[in-house]
């Protein structure tokens, strides 16, 4: 029986100042000793940091500390809170950062617990059965892993590196702190780059194979409309409240799974797939990586149906054009200026790599597993098609 699953546990605070609340929250979870997770300098420079710590120890929470996390978060480190976790008697996890810091707090709450690697999560030999609950201070809006049930992981013990997600309701947090002032300082590049992540995280999902539902469609477009203009909005005055909380939002709902609800694949997700065989071999932003990968992806599948990309021109950008295959095209062309005025790369070279025939059947390998694995679901590619994907993006 084919079926969708809307779930949404996480406790949402959302607002001014809610970083102050991390302590009486936790406080009221009975939480005992806490691991704060956080990055590589940015949340102790603004003084977050200093915040976090004065309200765990007003409300009596004792904690334990780990920085460091990068973007592309590492498996090494990961294992270094592991230990933590596991040597301190650690109850809970705060993540306080964006979905880099997330994504490595629940890699760490899967590995605390598990007698195993807890790499076996991400590659697809075990499945979580326990994780110590994580927590979020949000100073990003990307990624949406504040309320989503993915992780995903960089193993830098490989060369060249895999990253790989784990995707499982354990790991949605039990509470997010969102504040969207904490985003004032966010640099143009990287609110492009989050912005073009948070409507990635719905693109793939309108594009699936089965039925469509109508009011899905809607709350997508919405998202994708919404996100658009308060990303201008933002670009253009960094501190403009709204634009940054209606981004901070947008993130959570792109991806806690509201934009896939009655589609019962879950979407196509092979530029997510694609991307990460970037942004683990080259070290890129995602967004930018999802930005340099999606038309190319789109020109090359839209012939599977074209009134799909035409729904969605229609949806977000007004397209009336009857024609199905010139609507689907304008609507391609949209998306890419769009990525454009977000001041994000169109094409593989953008993000400063020459994408060689080779290299570009590298990227290819990796991603099918030489082969032995399919992507997406709007149409299923297999080895040669990445590697045509990644040629024309290049």
């Amino acid at each position: 029986m084919a079926y969708t699953e809307y779930f949404t546990p996480t406790h949402v605070y959302f607002g001014p100042e809610t970083e102050k609340l991390a302590g009486k929250v936790l406080k009221d979870l009975k939480v005992r000793k806490v691991l704060l997770h956080y990055g590589s300098g940015s949340a102790e420079k603004s003084g977050l940091l200093g915040v976090v710590r004065a309200s765990l120890t007003e409300n009596g929470i004792d904690f334990a500390e780990l920085g460091g996390v990068k973007p592309n978060p590492r498996l090494s480190l990961a294992r270094k809170g592991i230990e933590i976790c596991k040597t301190q008697g650690i109850d809970f996890i705060l993540a306080v950062g964006g979905g880099s810091v997330l994504d490595s707090a629940k890699c760490i709450g899967y590995g605390t617990p598990y007698d195993g690697d807890v790499w076996d999560f991400y590659c697809g030999k075990k499945v979580p059965e326990k994780i110590v609950p994580i927590g979020a201070v949000l100073t990003l809006s990307a990624t949406g892993s504040e309320m989503s049930n993915s992780s995903v992981i960089t193993s830098d013990e490989v060369t060249p590196n895999d990253k790989f997600g784990c995707n499982t309701n354990l790991g949605r947090p039990v509470f997010a702190l969102m504040n969207p002032e904490l985003t004032y300082s966010v640099s143009k590049y990287q609110t492009g780059s989050g912005s073009t992540d948070i409507m990635m995280h719905t693109l793939e999902r309108f594009f699936h194979n089965g039925p469509n539902l109508e009011l899905t469609d809607e709350i997508a477009a919405s998202l994708l409309r919404t996100v658009i203009e308060n990303t201008k909005r933002a670009l253009e005055n960094p501190c403009d409240y709204d634009a940054r909380a209606n981004l901070m939002w947008a993130g959570s709902l792109s991806h806690n799974g509201l934009t896939h609800m009655g589609y019962v694949s879950g979407g196509d997700w092979a530029c997510h797939r694609l991307e990460h065989e970037l942004s683990a071999v080259y070290d890129v932003a995602h967004g930018a990586g999802l930005s340099a990968i999606w038309s190319s992806w789109a020109r090359y599948v839209k012939h599977t149906c074209p009134e799909r990309f035409a729904r969605l021109g229609r949806l977000v950008f007004g397209i009336r054009e009857t024609d199905a295959d010139k609507a689907a095209d304008l609507t391609i062309d949209s998306f890419e200026r769009t990525f454009q005025e977000f001041g994000m790369p169109v094409r593989i070279r953008g993000l400063g790599i020459d994408a060689s025939d080779d290299v570009c059947m590298m990227l290819a390998e990796k991603a099918s597993l030489k082969g032995a694995k399919t992507l997406g679901n709007f149409q299923i590619l297999r080895t040669e098609d990445m590697y045509q994907i990644f040629k024309a993006a290049k």
